[in-house]
C-alpha cells in the first residue's frame, strides 16, 4: 500500500468518526419525542390492562377448579343417597318382620336368619356413611330428625311432648337427612273457642 493510500484510509476514519460524534451531540425534535413518550404511555398501558386480565382470568380458573374439586368431592360423599332412597321399602320390611314377635317357633327362626340378613345389609350402608335414626317411645320429640304422622292425647303412661309410637325408623347419610323418623307424637288437642252468635240488626 502506497503512503497516498494510507493518507486517505486514515481521513476516512477520521470523517467518520467526527460524524458519530456529531451525531451523538444531536437533541431529538419534540415532537419525535413526544410521539415516543405516547408510544410508550400506551405501551405502559396496555401491559396493566392485560396484567389485570390475566390476574381476573387466573381468579375465575381457580374459583372453577375449586367448585369442580367441591362439587367432586360432594359426589362422592352423597354417592350412596339414589341408591338408599330405593332400599328404604326394604329396609321397613325389615323391620316390621323383626319387631314384632313371631307367632311359631319355624317363624322365629326365619326372624333369626332375616335379622343376619338385615344386619349386613345395615353394615355395609353404615360404611358408606350411613346412620340410623331410631327414637324410643317416651323420648322427647325432636322435629330437626322426626316427623310426627299423628298426635295421641297425653295419658299417665304417655307425658305431651314425648314419642307415643315409632312408624318408621329414620336414616341420615353423613350430615345429610335422608328421611325423618315417623313418629306418633303425644300433644293435647286444642280446643276450638265458640265464636259469639252476631247480633241482629233490629229492623226498621
Amino acid at each position: 500500500m502506497s503512503e497516498q493510500q494510507e493518507e486517505l484510509g486514515l481521513e476516512e476514519e477520521k470523517a467518520t468518526e467526527e460524524e458519530e460524534e456529531e451525531a451523538k451531540g444531536k437533541k431529538v425534535p419534540y415532537k419525535k419525542y413526544a410521539a415516543l413518550q405516547e408510544r410508550l404511555e400506551k405501551a405502559e398501558s396496555d401491559v396493566a390492562h392485560w396484567k389485570n386480565e390475566y390476574y381476573k382470568a387466573y381468579a375465575d380458573t381457580q374459583n372453577l377448579r375449586k367448585g369442580l374439586e367441591e362439587d367432586n368431592r360432594r359426589a362422592i360423599r352423597y354417592r350412596a343417597e339414589g341408591f338408599l332412597t330405593e332400599l328404604l321399602p326394604a329396609l321397613d320390611a325389615f323391620h316390621l318382620a323383626l319387631d314384632n314377635p313371631a307367632p311359631t317357633k319355624e317363624a322365629a327362626n326365619y326372624q333369626i336368619g332375616f335379622s343376619y340378613i338385615y344386619n349386613q345389609i345395615v353394615s355395609a350402608l353404615v360404611s358408606e356413611g350411613l346412620t340410623e335414626l331410631a327414637p324410643k317411645v317416651g323420648e322427647g320429640f325432636d322435629e330437626s330428625y322426626m316427623h310426627a304422622v299423628d298426635t295421641v292425647e297425653p295419658d299417665e303412661e304417655h307425658q305431651e311432648g314425648t314419642i307415643a309410637k315409632v312408624y318408621a325408623k329414620g336414616y341420615r347419610l353423613h350430615d345429610r337427612l335422608i328421611r325423618p323418623a315417623m313418629v306418633s307424637v303425644v300433644k293435647k288437642k286444642e280446643e276450638k273457642k265458640e265464636e259469639a252468635p252476631a247480633e241482629e240488626t233490629p229492623q226498621a
